[in-house]
C-alpha cells in the first residue's frame, strides 16, 4: 500500500527532501508514500543527484512548482526509474484529459509543452537510492518565469492556479492505484515451467 499525502502549505524544494524517511520525519508518514506540495524549486549544484547535471555546473530553479516526493522501501534503482516513468506518463495522461491550450509530450522522465513551435520544459525529475529506500522527485512548473532553460508552466497551458491541487490529488490517487494494481497483478498468476 502506498500512502498519499497532500501538503497544502507552501514548501520550497531544495533537494534535501531526497533523504531517507523524509515523509516520516516531516509528516509522520510511515512506509511507502507519495507526498505532494507546492512551492519554489531551488537546487544548488552541490545538491544535484544527477551527476551529468552536476558536472555541467547546472542548478535547478523555478519560482512555483507542484512537487511529488515518492519513497519505496526497497533498494532497486531500476524499479525506481520505472516507477518514475510511470508517474510521468500518468501525469501526462491526466494533463491530456484537461483540454489544455498546448499539447504536452513525454520524453523519458520529462514532460514538455509545445508552445509556438518550440518544446518548452515543463518538469524536472530524478530517481535515486538511499541506504533504506528508493526515492523519486517529480516537479511540474506552475510558473516557469526565470527558469534557466526554455520552460513553460501549467498557467501557460491554461490550467487555473486553483486547479493545481486538484491535479495533485489525481496524480496521488492515480499513482497509488497503479502501484496497488501492480501488486495485485503480480500475486494472481501461476509460474510456468
Amino acid at each position: 500500500m502506498v500512502r498519499t499525502f497532500l501538503f497544502e502549505k507552501e514548501l520550497t524544494y531544495d533537494g534535501t527532501q531526497l533523504s531517507s524517511l523524509w515523509g516520516l520525519k516531516r509528516f509522520d508518514i510511515r512506509g511507502d508514500s507519495i507526498i505532494a506540495f507546492r512551492g519554489g524549486c531551488r537546487v544548488k549544484n552541490h545538491e544535484l543527484v544527477d551527476i551529468e547535471d552536476f558536472k555541467a555546473g547546472d542548478s535547478i530553479f523555478s519560482p512555483d512548482m507542484l512537487h511529488f516526493i515518492i519513497e519505496h522501501f526497497d533498494n532497486d534503482l531500476e524499479k525506481a526509474v520505472l516507477r518514475q516513468r510511470l508517474l510521468v506518463a500518468l501525469t501526462k495522461d491526466l494533463l491530456g484529459e484537461r483540454g489544455l491550450k498546448h499539447p504536452v509530450y513525454r520524453d523519458g522522465d520529462d514532460l514538455f509543452a509545445a508552445i509556438n513551435g518550440s518544446l518548452c520544459k515543463l518538469s524536472v525529475s530524478i530517481a535515486t537510492v538511499t541506504p533504506v529506500s528508493t526515492m523519486i522527485h517529480f516537479g511540474i512548473n506552475v510558473n516557469a518565469e526565470g527558469a534557466p532553460v526554455p520552460a513553460a508552466g501549467l498557467v501557460d497551458l491554461g490550467l487555473p492556479g486553483n486547479e493545481v491541487f486538484n491535479l495533485a490529488r489525481e496524480v496521488l490517487d492515480g499513482y497509488a492505484k497503479e502501484i496497488e494494481g501492480v501488486g495485485i497483478a503480480r500475486c494472481k498468476v501461476r509460474g510456468v515451467l
